[in-house]
């Protein structure tokens, strides 16, 4: 190897270790059966539980399961007795981590993702991941409406996310299956978290549209994108009833309220305590009888109230005038015609 290759090599190897300002762009190198030719050394396996209307489909499509798995030399197998699924390395792998995508297609399958969807979490760039959402909402009704809010009418905002993301998603019983690219899975992870903690799927939606729309122009591609996205206000009031009256809070004081004052204290204190029985009955008796008196009063006045003539209103000077002014004027010709007309009358 000449000089000129060596220092190739160097500036490669150091390019590599530099921090990387998008670690989505870099492409993952793929990991051939001459990276490790030897094998591994141990056998691996691991076991899932499915559920009993499962078990059908899985007998179905079992088959193809063990055909998939055998193309990476993996064996798998189904134990209806038990209700279980089990994925095996075997002395011909040669890749490592095939056990643990091998396991989470099982695991999929088992939370009735479809054998066709999860086959392709084997491939290298293609990932899955469970979101549990049951214990994110404690009452029933909420989680049914905010699940079902996910999912959308005729299940168009699930589509919708899968045709954003990349990704295919299912919502089943208290988890959320999804499979596809890692960063299409980080996205569809923080829309349902988003979604169970009340924010609407739509703005996460609305969100993903205008980024792919400016990823398509390279001038913005090193600007602040912020600007661009919805942003969401919570507009929820609290729909407790508020008090007609509000109590004020009293001022805090750090030394604790005077002790009350028990029935013995307050005897003493108006003498009562040192009569006798006899004194005691009689004050008894008058206050009794100071009651009743005071009680029989209001009785009274109530009774009477409809019989009190209501008061009324004193003339004013100015119609005291008018009165005076109409008897003062006297109609001279009409008090003619009547003297006339009774000495007709007479005469007659």
């Amino acid at each position: 190897m000449s000089d000129n290759e060596d220092e190739g090599a160097t500036t490669t190897t150091k390019h590599s270790t530099e921090p990387v300002d998008n670690a989505w762009s870099l492409k993952i190198p793929t990991f051939k059966e001459t990276d490790n030719p030897h094998g591994l050394v141990e056998e691996s396996s691991f076991a899932t539980l499915f559920p009993k209307y499962r078990e059908k489909y899985l007998k179905e499509v079992w088959p193809l399961v063990e055909q998939c798995v055998a193309e990476h030399h993996l064996r798998a197998e189904l134990d209806l007795m038990e209700g279980s699924m089990v994925v095996k390395t075997t002395r011909k792998t040669w890749d490592p981590y095939i056990i643990i995508k091998s396991r989470d297609m099982i695991k999929l399958m088992a939370r009735s993702v479809p054998f066709e969807q999860a086959k392709r979490v084997l491939q290298d760039d293609i990932g899955c991941d469970i979101i549990k959402i049951g214990n994110l909402v404690h009452k029933k009704d909420k989680f049914v409406k905010r699940r079902q809010r996910l999912i959308g009418p005729n299940g168009a905002t699930l589509k919708s996310i899968e045709l954003l993301t990349d990704c295919y998603v299912l919502v089943q019983g208290n988890t959320v299956s999804a499979l596809g690219p890692y960063k299409g899975l980080q996205q569809v992870r923080d829309i349902v978290l988003e979604t169970m903690n009340n924010v609407h799927p739509i703005y996460n939606i609305k969100a993903l549209m205008i980024k792919r729309e400016l990823m398509k122009d390279p001038k913005l591609a090193n600007e602040d994108w912020s600007r661009f996205l919805p942003k969401f206000k919570n507009k929820n009031i609290s729909k407790r009833k508020q008090p007609k009256v509000k109590k004020s809070k009293k001022e805090y004081t750090p030394f604790p309220p005077a002790q009350p004052e028990s029935k013995i204290d307050k005897q003493l204190a108006s003498g009562e305590y040192f009569l006798n029985q006899e004194q005691k009955q009689a004050k008894k008796q008058q206050e009794r009888s100071a009651k009743q008196a005071e009680a029989a009063k209001k009785q009274d006045e109530r009774r009477n109230k409809d019989f009190v003539p209501p008061a009324e209103d004193a003339p004013s000077s100015s119609s005291r005038k008018r009165q005076g002014d109409d008897s003062s004027k006297v109609d001279v010709n009409a008090l003619k015609a009547k003297l006339l007309k009774a000495n007709k009358k007479n005469k007659s």
